[in-house]
């Protein structure tokens, strides 16, 4: 699974994440689960809103992050390469943000 090598304290996810078994596995590995309930679901759950809304940044960065045509398209064939371009957008993205908080 994706999540085996990572030891977040959260992880937020839209309602299509909303699955029992993907819950039970990160209720084994005390992850707080931030995913909203399905609307079919005859037990709700609860769900922390106010952290679910810090999804929206993480949304809107990677909005930002394809608008470098390297990134977008991933021309590199290594994942060095890649990755190095794509620290280099967020950089970039660091940066202009700062400025504009100036």
């Amino acid at each position: 699974m994706l999540l085996d090598d990572v030891d977040p304290h959260a992880l937020i996810g839209d309602k299509a994440y909303d699955a029992d078994s993907l819950l039970d596995t990160l209720a084994q590995r005390d992850i707080a689960a931030v995913i909203p309930p399905k609307a079919n679901r005859k037990t709700p759950r609860t769900c922390d809103f106010a952290l679910y809304c810090e999804r929206n940044l993480v949304e809107r960065f990677f909005n930002k992050l394809k608008h470098f045509r390297a990134v977008a398209t991933r021309y590199d064939k290594r994942d060095d390469n890649y990755l190095a371009g794509v620290k280099l957008a967020s950089i970039r993205i660091w940066m202009r943000f700062n400025e504009s908080m100036a």
